[in-house]
C-alpha cells in the first residue's frame, strides 16, 4: 500500500478495497464477504444495518443536490441488501460561514426524499468548524432496515449459478457527468441530469414477485466494472457482458469521448445490478420496467462457464476484452 493516502483510496476500485481490507476490515475484524449492509441478527429479528459520508463537490447539481444523495445512497445500500429501509441518522459538519439557505434548501431535500421512500430521519448531529477547515458541508448518515431472513444470501451472492442473467435499471454515468459539467460550468446540447433516486420500491417490488434473485448491488463508485469485479471474486466466477446491451444515453456518450471516461466504470446513485436465476430474467425485467427508475432496464450479459473469476466485455465492435476492476480515481467527490 502507500506510504500516504490519496484520491485514489477513494475511487471504489483497487485501492479502496486495499484500504478498507486491509486497514479497517482487519482491525475490526470484519468477515468477509463485505457488503453494502451489515446483517445482523438481535433476538430472532434480522436487521441491515449502513452507513455513509457525503463529500460530494459541488454541493449542487443537476436534478439533485449533497442531501438528496445521502438519503439515496443510504436507502440504496438497505434496499440492495434486501431489507425494508426504515431509520436514518443524519450527521452534519458544516463550514463556518455556509449560507443558511441553502443548508435549509438541502435539508428539505432530505426530507422530501424520505418521505418519498417511506423512512423516517430520526436522529443525528450537527458540528460546526472553523472557516477553511471543511469543504462546505459534510453529511454522513446511517440506516436500519428490517430483513425477511430468506433473503440474506442476496448481499453475499452465495447462490450465484452459471446461467443466471445480470439486469440493470437503466443508463449509466449520469450521474459523474452531470456532477463533472455542475463542477465545470460545462454546458451540453442535451442537459444531463443525475440518476440520483431511491430504488427501494422498485426492488421491494421485484423480491415481492420473484424468489430468483441472487444477488443485488447499486453502482456507486468504480461503477458496473467495480461491481461486477467484486462479484466475480466473491463467487469465484466468470461474468460476460454484452457492451452493446448497456444502456447510455447519447450526451453520456459523448462526455466520455471528449474527456476519454469510460460510462462501465463512472459512478451512479440510482442504478442497482441485479442477477437472476435462469428463466426468470424477463419476469424481473418487466416488473423493474414498471417503476420510473427503471423504465429503460436492459439484460445486459450473464454468468458463464469458468471459474477465474474473470469479468469478459463482448465489445460492440464484435472482438472481447477483460473488464479489469477500476484502478485510481476518474472523477474525485462524486458522491
Amino acid at each position: 500500500m502507500d506510504a500516504t493516502v490519496t484520491l485514489n483510496h477513494g475511487s471504489g476500485g483497487k485501492q479502496t478495497h486495499e484500504l478498507i481490507s486491509q486497514v479497517f476490515a482487519k482491525k475490526f475484524e470484519i468477515p468477509e464477504p463485505l457488503t453494502d449492509s451489515a446483517v445482523l441478527k438481535i433476538t430472532g429479528t434480522t436487521l441491515a444495518f449502513t452507513t455513509d459520508s457525503y463529500v460530494v463537490d459541488p454541493l449542487f447539481f443537476p436534478g439533485g443536490n449533497i442531501g438528496k444523495l445521502a438519503i439515496c445512497g443510504t436507502v440504496n445500500d438497505l434496499a440492495v441488501s434486501g431489507a425494508k429501509p426504515m431509520f436514518i441518522s443524519a450527521s452534519f459538519i458544516i463550514e463556518e460561514g455556509f449560507p443558511l439557505a441553502e443548508l435549509i434548501q438541502i435539508v428539505d431535500s432530505m426530507a422530501e426524499e424520505a418521505v418519498k421512500a417511506g423512512v423516517k430521519v430520526v436522529t443525528g448531529d450537527t458540528k460546526v468548524v472553523g472557516k477553511g477547515k471543511c469543504d462546505k458541508l459534510f453529511i454522513t448518515t446511517a440506516g436500519t432496515g428490517i430483513m425477511d431472513h430468506r433473503l440474506e444470501h442476496i448481499s453475499s451472492g452465495s447462490h450465484i449459478r452459471q446461467g443466471d442473467h445480470l439486469i440493470i435499471n437503466g443508463p449509466l454515468g449520469n450521474h459523474s457527468i452531470a456532477v463533472l459539467g455542475a463542477r465545470n460550468n460545462l454546458s451540453f446540447s442535451t442537459p444531463v441530469i443525475t440518476d440520483c433516486a431511491c430504488l427501494n420500491h422498485l426492488i421491494s417490488g421485484v423480491l415481492e414477485k420473484c424468489g430468483e434473485v441472487h444477488f443485488m448491488r447499486d453502482l456507486t463508485r468504480g461503477g458496473l466494472a467495480g461491481v461486477l469485479n467484486e462479484l466475480a471474486g466473491m463467487t469465484g466466477r466468470d461474468i460476460a457482458v454484452d457492451e452493446a446491451a448497456v444502456p447510455v444515453d447519447d450526451p453520456v456518450k459523448g462526455a466520455c469521448e471528449m474527456f476519454g471516461f469510460d460510462p462501465l466504470y463512472l459512478a451512479n446513485e440510482g442504478k442497482v445490478l441485479i442477477v437472476a436465476g435462469s428463466g426468470s430474467e424477463t419476469e424481473v425485467l418487466d416488473i423493474m420496467r414498471a417503476y420510473l427508475p427503471g423504465k429503460d432496464s436492459a439484460i445486459i450479459g450473464e454468468i458463464i462457464p469458468g471459474e477465474r473469476k474473470l469479468v469478459v466485455l463482448n465489445t460492440s465492435a464484435g472482438g472481447k476484452r477483460i473488464l479489469d476492476m477500476p484502478s485510481g480515481v476518474q472523477l474525485p467527490r462524486i458522491c
